[in-house]
């Protein structure tokens, strides 16, 4: 994608290669004469990173059963006769899912971070990582707690404080979407301290 032609729209942003522009932004729908010449200042290694969407997918697949879990276990608190040889194994499976994907969510999180900002020391990546831990945690608490037979209120309890950080980082993670350091990735090398050469007292 780097050595074709790019072109952006100026209104709303949108990059595409100028072969495929046709007669209106694909994003916002105004004319192509918006369209400015553009050019790509993120390596192709990182770009190729990113554009795998490995955290994206692996966030989708966590909040589902993030989501799932307090949804079906009131439901089911509400109306326990309704299919329990479905809704149970289903919620069962979900808190069994949950911890993997969040795993998964975590560690692709900091692969993209580190792709895209070229640290994870930044305001927004710790806070990220802070609920991103939370949840690990809550998550492998609802599946001690599955296992353990503990009570379904416990359960519900943690599902809901996990939920409250899925939001939470969702919301802090709709900043970062479009967000990413121009150039290469660069392995920062550790600092060397000179020491200047001792002088012989006279």
């Amino acid at each position: 994608m780097i050595d074709e032609e790019l072109v952006r729209c100026k209104p709303c942003g949108y990059v595409m290669k100028e072969s495929e522009l046709g007669d209106v932004c694909p994003a916002c729908g105004l004319p192509r004469n918006v369209f400015e010449p553009y050019r790509e200042r993120v390596s192709a290694n990182r770009l190729f990173i990113l554009a795998l969407d490995i955290h994206p997918i692996a966030i989708h697949l966590s909040q589902t059963f993030v989501a799932l879990i307090p949804l079906l276990s009131v439901f089911h608190l509400i109306l326990p006769d309704f299919f329990p040889e479905i809704v149970n194994p289903v919620i069962e499976f979900s808190i069994f899912m949950l911890p993997l994907s969040l795993l998964l969510s975590f560690f692709s999180g900091l692969l993209d971070g580190i792709t895209r900002f070229k640290t994870l020391r930044t305001p927004l990546l710790k806070s990220k990582i802070i609920y991103s831990s939370m949840i690990l945690i809550l998550g492998f608490s609802m599946w001690a707690s599955e296992l353990t037979n503990q009570s379904h209120w416990v359960t519900l309890i943690i599902s809901f404080i996990a939920l409250a950080c899925a939001v939470k980082l969702g919301l802090l993670g709709k900043h970062l979407i479009d967000v990413i350091l121009p150039g290469a990735y660069v392995r920062r090398k550790k600092k060397t301290t000179k020491y200047a050469p001792k002088t012989k007292s006279v």
